[in-house]
């Protein structure tokens, strides 16, 4: 019985993987149909600035109601300025630090009480110190993993609960290509993305185990992006260049739409990804040369306030 059992669930994985995978292929073609986030909670951490703010000026324009997070009080009150401007008909706007649990868990009531529960959650907020990991305080190695990682535990925690009880929901998870590609001078940085990513996909599979096909998630892999961020870098390939914000936010609003699962811009992060899942290690030392991923964090400055 045991083989016969194991006969029949291989026959089943090669058939239904190849489905999967026509499916892809023609999801290439004709992508899913975007679906109406009109009337959705959407609670955005790091709105202040940079992505978290062209993020939500783009939602918006969809008629959400909009909770922006952020630390900075006067950036979030001019992206909440901007985003009423825009038409969104509910922006409510609060100051919270999401790297303390106990300050996520404070805020986070107070948003269910004055607003309801939040139906799509966007982990934006995110820090890079960009020092090689010896030169790093263990204050700086912490801050960046309680900001880029432990703040999405707590996040989660406050709202995934009401999006598993009513079966709807999205959870986006602003990640990094930093999260499957490492490079020289970010040491914290890649171990909180790859933490990032992990939790995400981790958190996805337990929907899928709950049957809660309701609850949506998109993991984005972004490489550089020019938010002032990574000011001072200087990517030197084509294949991880410094993107442009507007393009990014496009990108990952589409994908929150047709609910797609993971997302990497630029398509070349793909490939690099395929070819370090296989390569041997010293080819892929060859490969982060031929990047100049090495390089890249020489000239790294920053944004003020990181």
């Amino acid at each position: 019985m045991g083989f016969l059992r194991t006969l029949a669930e291989t026959f089943e994985l090669i058939v239904l993987s190849f489905f999967y995978s026509i499916e892809a292929l023609f999801r290439l073609v004709v992508p899913q149909r975007r679906k109406s986030v009109a009337n959705e909670t959407v609670l955005i951490t790091g709105a202040g600035s940079g992505i978290g703010r062209l993020l939500s000026l783009e939602f918006a324009r969809l008629k959400v109601t909009l909770v922006l997070w952020d630390i900075n009080e006067q950036g979030n009150e001019e992206t909440a300025q901007m985003a009423r401007e825009q038409g969104s008909p509910h922006v409510h706007v609060y100051h919270c630090d999401c790297s303390r649990r106990e300050e996520v868990a404070r805020v986070a009531s107070l948003v269910k009480k004055e607003v309801g529960d939040v139906t799509m959650l966007v982990n934006n907020a995110g820090i890079v110190i960009g020092k090689n990991f010896i030169d790093t305080s263990e204050a700086e190695m912490q801050k960046v993993m309680d900001v880029n990682v432990m703040a999405h535990f707590w996040t989660y925690k406050a709202f995934l609960p009401a999006m598993i009880a009513r079966n709807h929901g999205h959870l986006v998870s602003i990640a990094s290509a930093a999260g499957f590609l490492t490079m020289n001078g970010v040491a914290d940085y890649c171990s909180s993305k790859f933490a990032a990513v992990g939790f995400a996909e981790c958190v996805a599979l337990e929907m899928i185990a709950m049957k809660k096909d309701g609850v949506k998630t998109t993991i984005v892999c972004p490489s550089f992006i020019n938010t002032g961020m990574f000011d001072g870098c200087k990517p030197q390939s084509q294949m991880i260049p410094m993107l442009d914000p507007k393009y990014v936010v496009k990108k990952i609003i589409n994908a929150v739409l047709r609910n797609q699962p993971i997302i990497m811009i630029p398509r070349s992060i793909y490939f690099l990804v395929y070819l370090r899942s296989w390569m041997p290690h010293k080819v892929s030392f060859l490969l982060a040369h031929y990047t100049r991923l090495f390089d890249v964090m020489k000239t790294f400055v920053g944004r003020k306030n990181n």
